[in-house]
């Protein structure tokens, strides 16, 4: 939790959930492979609604979905499929959630033929995150032309609900760019992670 002295970024506002979201999470390079499909699917989840909203039921997702591992996901079925889609603890969207099967499928041939998830990820950006420098919220962008790149790479390979904004959205929250603000107490803290 922030003190006075210390400056958040503006958007976690002072939703005690959000406020450590913010300051534990957001921006802190992630590269476990699993961690990382995790939160694809969650920001898959998201498009249409506020993050918080996904943080708030994120252990319920955890829950319907074991935990976010792939090998598992795989392997449902119709059943499971209707299930979930009477689960009214998560987001009950079923191309969201028939997507997160067909990208756990994906995640598992990339863990199989090729370096992994995580290194496929952070090899669009050398291995080290991008440490952007804004100033005002109205700099951040909503995507990039990497995030643009990255998008089109993912779906190229059968991930689905990967746009440009919530690939965007990923990068910042996995810290493959520090967008928090320079003025957040955060900013140097993530940059010298």
């Amino acid at each position: 939790m922030t003190d006075a002295a210390q400056k958040n970024c503006p958007w976690p506002g002072t939703d005690p959930l959000y406020v450590a979201y913010h300051d534990e999470e957001w921006g802190v390079p992630e590269r476990d492979d699993r961690a990382l499909y995790e939160k694809l699917i969650l920001d898959g989840f998201q498009a249409g609604l506020a993050w918080i909203t996904i943080l708030r039921k994120r252990e319920a997702f955890r829950r319907a979905f074991d935990d976010f591992a792939p090998e598992k996901i795989a392997r449902y079925n119709a059943k499971k499929v209707e299930t979930l889609m009477q689960d009214a603890s998560i987001v009950r969207n079923r191309m969201k959630i028939e997507g997160t099967i067909a990208s756990a499928r994906v995640w598992l041939e990339m863990m199989e033929t090729g370096p992994g998830f995580s290194a496929f990820l952070w090899d669009f950006v050398d291995g080290k995150p991008i440490v952007n420098r804004y100033e005002a919220m109205d700099q951040v962008p909503a995507e990039t032309a990497l995030s643009r790149a990255i998008s089109k790479e993912l779906k190229s390979r059968g991930f689905k609900f990967c746009g440009p904004t919530i690939v965007y959205a990923f990068m910042q929250a996995t810290g493959m760019v520090n967008d928090h603000l320079t003025t957040c107490h955060r900013h140097a803290a993530c940059t010298a992670l």
